[in-house]
């Protein structure tokens, strides 16, 4: 401790990255979700403008939510992980894929989709409602929410490792 001077320190535990500081605050960093949090409820649109109601899902399922975009490359790398994650836990978890549309107007996006298949549920969050609500710092962020409607997971980069957090979030289902 230095004492009369205020300090922070950033501690990454490889879900939740936050600055604890010289009060004994805790504040997560931006494009980081507390782990243990509440999972915001939102309404994002999917690629027809049709609201699609996130709290269908949270707090009744586990609940995979990918932040991408067709020009990301760590989404690209990302990619075969959340398609292997998917065909493991598919029907125990819902897996949605929110396009944060910097650069990607909608008409391009279904076009990715069509040549891609993605791994999951396609939304496009055209009004950056959810990207405000999970704080989204960067694409191919990945937040895991149990079935309680909790964050247990939260990451980005294109070699995240989920796969014990779907383990967990599915057991007993």
């Amino acid at each position: 401790q230095l004492i009369g001077s205020p300090f922070a320190v950033t501690v990454a535990t490889g879900a939740v990255s936050a600055k604890l500081t010289s009060d004994r605050s805790v504040t997560p960093l931006r494009g980081t979700a507390p782990a243990a949090a509440a999972a915001p409820v939102v309404s994002v649109h999917d690629l027809d403008g049709q609201p699609v109601d996130l709290g269908q899902w949270i707090g009744k399922t586990p609940v995979f939510l990918e932040f991408w975009a067709t020009w990301c490359t760590s989404c690209q790398a990302l990619e075969p992980a959340v398609r292997a994650a998917r065909e493991a836990y598919g029907a125990k978890v819902e897996f949605i894929g929110i396009n944060i549309t910097v650069g990607d107007p909608r008409d391009s996006v279904r076009a990715w989709v069509a040549r891609h298949d993605p791994p999951y549920r396609v939304l496009y969050d055209d009004e950056g409602e959810s990207q405000r609500a999970y704080d989204v710092a960067a694409t191919s962020y990945v937040v895991i929410i149990d079935r309680a409607g909790r964050i247990v997971y939260a990451g980005t980069g294109g070699s995240q490792s989920f796969g014990t957090v779907l383990g967990r979030v599915t057991a007993n289902q």
